[in-house]
């Protein structure tokens, strides 16, 4: 892959994590909009459908990024204990960074769809605290956007090392 187009490649994703994650810090700052009565930790309040849309905006992007970093990263593994100790850096840096990276896009995910389904509802509804998910979620979609930058780099530089060896 040449430069130009990895460069354009770690931009497209930096830039789709940065919007999903202003977009649920966004869902987050327009559900503290609504109608809330908290008692202890139970809470009542309204639905928001604009919270709704952008968590689920939000949360479709970030698979989107997520997706796209790991289809054109391609699979970098270390399969046993001879190759682990052989591996070069940037081997070792892209299957951790892949391993951290699934790890924040399982939990953010998970977060932005809570926090988007609990705004789903036509009515108002009481239960436990659903807050700051949204708010978290979208933070990870920041830090999965570092992880699938720093997996995409070395994994790229690991198939150059590879290619050349």
């Amino acid at each position: 892959m040449a430069r130009v187009e990895a460069v354009i490649i770690c931009l497209l994703i930096v830039i789709m994590d940065a919007v999903a994650g202003i977009l649920g810090i966004e869902a987050e700052i327009a559900q503290n909009k609504g109608k809330h009565l908290r008692v202890f930790f139970i809470e009542c309040r309204e639905p928001v459908h604009q919270a709704y849309r952008l968590g689920l905006a939000a949360a479709t992007l970030l698979a989107l990024a997520h997706v796209i970093a790991n289809m054109l990263g391609g699979c970098t593994c270390v399969c046993s204990r001879a190759e682990f100790i052989h591996s070069s850096a940037n081997k070792l840096m892209a299957v951790a960074t892949l391993a951290l990276s699934w790890i924040v896009v399982i939990v953010g995910f998970t977060l932005l769809i809570i926090g988007a389904l609990s705004n789903s509802k036509s009515r108002a509804s009481c239960g436990f605290e659903h807050r700051n998910f949204l708010k978290i979620g979208g933070i990870l979609c920041f830090v999965h956007g570092l992880f699938c930058l720093m997996y995409f780099v070395s994994a790229t530089a690991t198939k150059r090392e590879e290619g050349k060896a």
